[in-house]
């Protein structure tokens, strides 16, 4: 017994010499991991054990020479978690301090339902559901989800606070580069940008972060103006391409504008080029009288307009009237030469009959008596006199419009099978053709297509085969018609349709 007990003496020293040459050992090497000081500074050590037995030790570490520690921990075992309450520090000079540290526990993994710091309001792991570099950047676009900028989007009362990624929109535009990482970076955490809409700014941003053009008829132009600001040339092309897939006589001018404004020279040349085919189509949308006026002046310098001039004057006055509402004045005349300015010169009168200049702008009073009489003049005095407005012609659309007709009897009736009819024929001098004549339906009043699919209608007999026509200018045009071969539902120089040319000299 007493041998046994004598060796139970032995081991249970022994192991409590080997645990104080432990805490030794390790108070050594925290001393020196720590740099503590040889005046009597405070060097801690805190170590956090998983079982009673590492405990003990770390007490018996904290009994060696040097400064003295002493810790009085609460354990939670739960999942081999640990919470340390409070650690009690105290240096050899007998002053205590105490600072309670929370733990969290090392093996619980967060539950995929709970946000975390720094991620917003994403769940964890949310990046397994996009498997897409383009989906992940998409996701986290006008998000919190590790934003580092913000942007105060619009005009108040409507303004939008968007978050953002510097790095993304740096590699996406050059203005953002410089914005966040020249030598005058900005340093402000909300960047205020009044003269963008909210909507146009997350178009830009959709196309920075994956590639997505997400514009419309609405959002086009301020996407445009958004895109040239950031120096995004791609999205740019996306707009222009966009306006110009939708571009048509209703609002050609309202581009047109657009275009010049943003320097879009090739949009500005297809507005222009629409405008010239369709002009009075462009002139009666509601677009035209919202115009600037410099672009009225570009429009009316041009000579391909397809348009009589008496009407392109009409026109011209009513955007005179919607200038002056602008500037808050009564579209007097006065007001409205006023508004025009260089505009008035450009209208070319001397184009008109004496008959519509003597009916639209002889009495409009917005020209000057002077004026008037010059005009008048150049109208009934040969040799015409000077005067101080064009006589160019646009698009030769001269003079009054003329018809020829090429049939002396018309019959009933003439059906369609679903074929042309065609005529062919020569003229003796070069003259524009503007239009033909059509026969009306047998039944009665109905609307035809544009390609004229319509209903039976009467036709034209005992054609002439050569027509010599007295042109009001001076003149003579001799119209000579001939059969055109192939299926022409029977069309032909004696009967058919097609009975009248209307044209131009």
């Amino acid at each position: 017994m007493e041998k046994d007990q004598s060796g139970k003496d032995d081991a249970s020293s022994a192991k409590n010499q080997r645990a104080a040459e432990s805490s030794s050992r390790a108070h050594q090497s925290n001393s020196a991991r720590n740099h503590g000081n040889s005046n009597g500074g405070t060097t801690v050590s805190a170590m956090i054990a998983n079982s009673a037995s590492q405990a003990n030790l770390n007490s018996s570490a904290a009994a060696s020479s040097g400064p003295s520690i002493s810790a009085e921990r609460e354990f939670e075992r739960q999942e081999s978690s640990i919470s340390l309450a409070s650690i009690t520090l105290s240096d050899r000079s007998g002053s205590t301090n105490s600072l309670s540290v929370p733990i969290i526990p090392v093996t619980s993994a967060p539950n995929t339902s709970q946000a975390f710091a720094g991620q917003g309001n994403a769940p964890y792991n949310w990046q397994a559901s996009k498997p897409a570099v383009k989906e992940r950047l998409a996701y986290i676009m006008n998000t919190e989800i590790m934003s580092d900028i913000q942007f105060r989007v619009g005009k108040p009362p409507n303004t939008q606070l968007i978050p953002a990624h510097k790095f993304l929109l740096c590699v996406g535009s050059a203005v953002f580069d410089a914005q966040f990482n020249s030598q005058m970076a900005t340093k402000e955490s909300v960047i205020e940008i009044p003269d963008v809409e909210p909507a146009a700014f997350l178009a830009l941003l959709k196309f920075l972060y994956h590639d997505e053009v997400n514009i419309g008829p609405e959002t086009v132009m301020t996407t445009l103006y958004t895109a040239k600001k950031y120096a995004v040339p791609a999205l740019e092309k996306a707009c222009v391409e966009f306006l110009k897939r939708n571009l048509s006589s209703d609002n050609a001018f309202m581009l047109l504008t657009q275009a010049r404004l943003f320097d879009e020279p090739q949009l500005a040349a297809l507005c222009l080029e629409s405008i010239d085919k369709s002009t009075s189509e462009a002139l009666n949308a509601e677009g035209f009288t919202d115009i600037d006026h410099e672009t009225l002046c570009v429009v009316l310098e041009r000579d391909t307009l397809g348009i009589r001039e008496s009407k392109l004057c009409t026109a011209v006055f009513r955007w005179s009237e919607a200038e002056c509402r602008r500037r808050n004045q009564h579209p007097t005349p006065e007001n409205q030469r006023l508004a025009l300015g260089r505009a008035l010169r450009l209208i070319r009168f001397p184009l008109m009959s004496i008959e519509e200049f003597a009916m639209g702008p002889a009495q409009s009073g917005i020209l000057e008596d002077k004026e008037i009489v010059e005009l008048f003049l150049y109208f009934t005095v040969n040799p015409k006199p000077a005067t101080h407005f064009q006589d160019v012609p646009r698009c030769c659309l001269t003079g009054k419009e003329q018809v020829v007709s090429r049939f002396c009897q018309i019959e009933s009736r003439w059906g369609y099978s679903g074929t042309s009819d065609r005529i062919r024929f020569m003229v003796n001098r070069r003259i524009f053709v503007v239009g033909f004549g059509l026969y009306g339906s047998i039944h009665g009043a109905t609307e035809y297509q544009v390609n004229i699919q319509g209903p039976d209608s009467y036709y034209g007999s005992k054609g002439l085969r050569k027509v010599t026509h007295e042109s009001v200018s001076g003149g003579k045009v001799t119209f000579q018609f001939h059969y055109a071969a192939g299926n022409n539902n029977g069309t032909s120089v004696e009967d058919g349709q097609v009975p009248e040319i209307i044209f131009y000299t």
